[in-house]
C-alpha cells in the first residue's frame, strides 16, 4: 500500500500536531455507522499503536492502519487538504475515499 501526503497536507499535518508525542492513523471508523461497510476514514493522533496497526512509510513518516480495515482502502492512496474546504481529502486514482476528512486528536491524557 502507498500513501502520499501533499505539501498543503503535510503542512496542515505538521500545524496540527505541532508539540504533541504520538502516531498517525488513517482510521476506518464504523463507531455509529451501524454496520462495518459503512464507515468513514479519518484521521487520528493516538498515543499507542493496536497489535493490528500496519506500518505505511509515506513521504512525511510513517502513517499506521488497521490490518483488518485495509480492505476498505485502495492499493495507492492521496492525502490531500482542501482550503476551500478547510478539510483533508483522501483519494484514489479512481474516487474520492472522503473528501471531508478530519484529523482528530485521540491521545489519552494520562
Amino acid at each position: 500500500m502507498e500513501i502520499i501526503v501533499t505539501e498543503e497536507a503535510a503542512n496542515k499535518i505538521k500545524a496540527k500536531i505541532a508539540g504533541k508525542n504520538g502516531c498517525i492513523k488513517l482510521k476506518y471508523d464504523t463507531e455509529g455507522c451501524g454496520c462495518v461497510v459503512s464507515g468513514v476514514s479519518a484521521l487520528w493522533l493516538v498515543n499507542e499503536l493496536d497489535d493490528d496497526d500496519h506500518e505505511i512509510k509515506t513521504n512525511i513518516g510513517s502513517i499506521y492502519i488497521e490490518k483488518s480495515k485495509e480492505v476498505f482502502f485502495e492499493e495507492t492512496m492521496t492525502i490531500d487538504f482542501s482550503e476551500k474546504a478547510n478539510c483533508f481529502q483522501l483519494k484514489s486514482p479512481n474516487q474520492y475515499l472522503n473528501p471531508r476528512m478530519s484529523l482528530y486528536d485521540r491521545k489519552i491524557v494520562k
